[in-house]
């Protein structure tokens, strides 16, 4: 790996956590720089303006949340245990950095953000909406999919600020199974 892909890596690892953690407004160049140890023209080297960064960091998010949740899934049917592997994923991805979705808290500055990034993070969202439709058990009633995987998506996201906030990753485990309990 050469130093400008490390640098990159880097990064890109330092922006989404900063994200993660604080939010969109929060963070800048200048910040970045400084937790890299590097000038924030270097960061500059690598996207132009903080919308560009933002918007790849979703894309890089997105990428990475699919292909895993794809790794979980295969040859699975819809139903419970379907359910229970995007469930996992939103779970694994708050233990491993005590965060809430880079997607979750870019969502909650929408009428702040540029319009590109907040593009890219409803089309995240309206993504997991439709994996969520497709992933519920066959016996469910086509008129009632989309409420059902909006319900489950927003309580998701929901479940990861609770567990930012208060008591912990109980909270979120509490709230998926009282999820999956109604399905």
């Amino acid at each position: 790996m050469t130093a400008a892909t490390q640098t990159f890596e880097r990064l890109m690892k330092a922006a989404e956590d900063r994200i993660r953690s604080d939010g969109y407004h929060a963070m800048s160049f200048r910040e970045l720089a400084d937790d890299l140890g590097i000038k924030s023209s270097s960061v500059h080297y690598y996207f132009r303006r903080k919308e560009d960064l933002a918007v790849a960091l979703v894309g890089r998010y997105s990428e990475a949340f699919y292909g895993e949740l794809e790794k979980r899934t295969v040859g699975t049917a819809p139903g419970k245990k379907r359910l229970r592997a995007i469930c996992d994923l939103y779970r694994a991805a708050y233990t491993q950095s005590e965060r809430v979705c880079l997607c979750g808290m870019l969502g909650a500055e929408k009428t702040g953000l540029p319009v590109e990034v907040s593009k890219t993070v409803s089309q995240f969202l309206g993504k997991n909406i439709e994996w969520v439709m497709a992933a519920l058990p066959p016996g469910t009633p086509q008129s009632k999919r989309q409420a059902q995987a909006e319900h489950i998506v927003a309580s998701l996201q929901g479940a990861l600020i609770l567990a930012k906030n208060l008591s912990g990753i109980e909270v979120f485990d509490r709230v998926v199974d009282d999820l999956l309990d109604r399905i």
